[in-house]
């Protein structure tokens, strides 16, 4: 009977590079999810104004608990965290809802700005959100830089047609049902990125 080759030694460092889907993945994934939630939920219950406002409530608690749980408050969901509690009270207090619908274009428009703005004074900043989960070439966190900085700009285009052109409570289910899954979409399909542009282990 024929017997597997042995794994050479100097491939088993690689072999456990794999990505994998860990605890502290979930938990981030809950608390990011999470806020938006109850934002549907309420909304559908007592409108727009209320649910504003557990949502700001929601995002302060996620926020806590994301600093209490994984010992650190992530840049992407801390900026849009701000964001959130900025246009989250003019929107309440000017009781309009303009603010608050026009939130997640300018933050998607400001990570678009600050990936390329870095790029372009060659400082690829996803590398420091991202460095310690993946290990890159330059080459590989550039082309990811772009790729970023490009959904930033689609999902930022995405969100004024939708909230200029449809109702409140059919944008704020499209942010749950539908910018959600395309985020978690467009991350998987870089895995072929990261793989082909993985750095060699170091000695």
């Amino acid at each position: 009977m024929s017997q597997q080759p042995p794994i050479k030694p100097e491939l088993e460092p690689q072999l456990k590079q794999e990505p994998e889907f860990t605890p502290q993945q979930l938990v981030k994934m809950l608390l990011e999810l999470g806020p938006l939630v109850i934002f549907f939920l309420v909304n559908s219950q007592r409108g727009i104004f209320w649910g504003t406002g557990c949502f700001m409530v929601a995002t302060a608690i996620a926020l806590a608990a994301s600093w209490r749980i994984l010992g650190r408050i992530p840049v992407m969901p801390l900026v849009s965290g701000a964001c959130i509690l900025v246009f989250g009270g003019l929107t309440l207090l000017l009781q309009d809802e303009l603010f608050i619908k026009m939130k997640p274009t300018i933050v998607n428009g400001l990570f678009a700005s600050l990936l390329l703005g870095g790029l372009a004074f060659g400082q690829t900043f996803i590398k420091v959100a991202f460095g310690e989960v993946f290990h890159l070439t330059d080459e590989g966190w550039r082309v990811l830089t772009v790729r970023w900085a490009l959904f930033f700009v689609f999902l930022g285009i995405v969100n004024e047609i939708v909230w200029r052109s449809f109702s409140t409570d059919f944008w704020i289910s499209f942010k749950v049902w539908g910018v959600m899954p395309m985020t978690m979409a467009f991350a998987i399909a870089q895995l072929g990125v990261i793989k082909r542009y993985e750095a060699e282990p170091k000695a």
